[in-house]
């Protein structure tokens, strides 16, 4: 009714305020490139975070899509530029911010860690006079997840370690679990909070993480790229923030409460005999373990009914390690709620 009458009389409609971050102005309709400066090389350079801002002529809600906290989880970077690619401003409802890269020191060592050897995602919130990696921290929540409602962090495996595509999140929380379903990943995981990631300090400020693992590091992973663009695609559009129409998820969402991992008990060299997505039952071998002539061999098996949602990828390991990670399903299949 209300572009009729502005039709009628010849008014155009007001556009919209444009969108405020570190001094720049975005306009609506367009992306806007934005750096945020985080110190200073020795050189007299600047080391800064690359921030790209969608903002749409329409009023929505404002999220952010973030990538790399751990600098060798590269995943995320491509799914960002295929993000920047399906949106387009004009259309859109609402503001995107995607941060590609947030550990671009990590990034540039191709590094899981900061220089100093610590775990952004244990430095959260931060401090503004801190270490490098709460000053990161403190940056990034004040300029980024401040400004938001919702938030989707992209992750892989470590390295090492690979992961089926999956979402971790509070799945008490409905509308959180509603969210969740919408992106479609195959596993969604209920996750506890941990000190000093970016999902306790989010939450401290009524923010919502969806964290999504797919792949391992330094890899691209084509499929885990695709799935993590369609589900950003899908959560905006369930958010209105989008019109174009997304495919909802071939299968539905399996969920776990919780999730271990089954370690080595000897060192020796491993043979995986599940792969991602592998349901197993409790006793099922999910590995084994051999030694140079393969005689002396062990079967590494599941402690419990569930679903494979990573293992490793080194043939080479030492007793105690990581061997593969199960997500605890319900006996009966299609009995968690679905």
């Amino acid at each position: 009714m209300q572009n009729k009458a502005r039709r009628k009389t010849g008014l155009k409609a007001s556009p919209r305020a444009p969108f405020e971050i570190n001094g720049v102005t975005a306009p609506a309709g367009k992306l806007t490139q934005v750096e945020l400066r985080l110190a200073r090389l020795p050189t007299g350079m600047w080391i800064s975070l690359p921030v790209g801002v969608l903002h749409g002529r329409r009023e929505g809600p404002v999220i952010w899509v973030s990538a790399a906290i751990h600098g060798d989880e590269l995943n995320g970077v491509p799914i960002i530029r295929h993000l920047l690619d399906a949106i387009d401003p004009r259309r859109l409802s609402g503001t995107v911010l995607v941060v590609p890269v947030v550990n671009v020191q990590g990034l540039i060592q191709q590094s899981r860690y900061l220089p100093d050897r610590r775990d952004l995602n244990r430095c959260f919130p931060g401090s503004k006079r801190g270490s490098s990696a709460a000053q990161l921290a403190h940056l990034f929540m004040t300029e980024i997840v401040a400004r938001c409602e919702l938030g989707l962090d992209l992750h892989t495996g470590s390295g090492g370690r690979t992961n089926l595509p999956q979402l971790r999140c509070d799945l008490d929380e409905p509308g959180t679990l509603r969210l969740a379903r919408e992106f479609g990943a195959p596993v969604l995981l209920h996750s506890r909070l941990r000190d000093g990631s970016l999902r306790a300090a989010a939450r401290e400020i009524d923010k919502v993480v969806l964290v999504y693992e797919a792949g391992e590091a330094s890899r691209f992973n084509t499929k885990a790229i695709e799935m993590g663009v369609e589900g950003t695609l899908r959560v905006m559009k369930s958010l209105g923030m989008i019109e174009d129409s997304v495919q909802g998820p071939k299968v539905a969402p399996r969920i776990s409460r919780a999730s271990s991992w089954v370690r080595a008990r000897r060192t020796g060299f491993c043979e995986m005999t599940v792969h991602l997505g592998t349901e197993v039952a409790e006793g099922d071998s999910v590995a084994v373990i051999f030694d140079a002539l393969g005689q002396d061999r062990s079967s590494v098996k599941a402690k419990h009914h569930g679903i494979v949602i990573g293992h490793v990828t080194s043939p080479l390991v030492h007793r105690g390690d990581a061997i593969a990670h199960i997500a605890e399903l319900p006996e009966t299949v299609g009995s968690e709620g679905e």
